[in-house]
């Protein structure tokens, strides 16, 4: 079914292509097939990236379904295939085919776990303490294995939901790495021991409290 959608709505979008900007009006909805987008806001005239987006990942739904301007921009960062959807053919999908309505509904509950995560942060002030809690909530849906719990995240993922600086996230990982707190693989993050991380966290805010004495 997918494979047969990508081949009657997938273009090609050269990196650098901007899909939409903030307050347009939302008339499609896009699915990635390939390559990588940025969803991003501009605040004081700086660029807040919101989301980096993959393989699979989709976007622009929600135009469709509040009927209301984008609230924020997007832009093809790696050259994309992507499945454009306008609103008669997204309303077909979803009355015709319970699995993508399906799948649209726990992505979108994700989405709002997310969003919940990337508020939190906004109330912590130290770094570390931002990087541990997000390691944290994402370790509860993460991959349990046997050495711990494997997260499919990145240095570029954390930098975006924790809103710290790359070279900052990158600092934070390696030092949990060295402490042997994480481990860091080709394609995600092995959290060792969530108490351990959880004792460090309170480590940390002991600290911060009494230094404030």
């Amino acid at each position: 079914m997918e494979e047969e959608l990508f081949k009657r709505f997938g273009k090609l979008f050269p990196k650098g292509t901007i899909l939409f900007r903030e307050g347009d009006t939302g008339e499609e909805m896009y699915i990635i097939n390939n390559g990588k987008v940025k969803i991003f806001k501009e605040i004081g005239g700086v660029e807040k990236i919101l989301a980096l987006l993959g393989q699979s990942d989709f976007f622009g739904e929600m135009s469709l379904l509040n009927k209301k301007p984008r609230s924020a921009s997007a832009e093809v960062v790696e050259d994309a295939k992507i499945m454009v959807i306008n609103n008669s053919t997204f309303d077909t999908m979803m009355r015709s085919n319970a699995e993508i309505a399906i799948r649209i509904i726990r992505i979108l509950a994700k989405r709002l776990e997310d969003a919940d995560v990337q508020i939190a942060n906004l109330m912590i002030k130290d770094s570390n303490q931002r990087i541990i809690v997000t390691l944290l909530k994402l370790s509860e849906s993460g991959t349990k294995i046997d050495t711990g719990i494997f997260l499919k995240t990145d240095v570029e993922k954390l930098s975006v939901t924790t809103g710290l600086e790359k070279n900052k996230v990158n600092e934070i990982i390696e030092k949990l790495a060295k402490n042997r707190l994480i481990e860091l693989t080709n394609n995600g993050i092995l959290v060792r021991n969530t108490d351990n991380l959880k004792k460090y966290l309170d480590y940390l805010v002991m600290k911060e409290q009494f230094e404030g004495m």
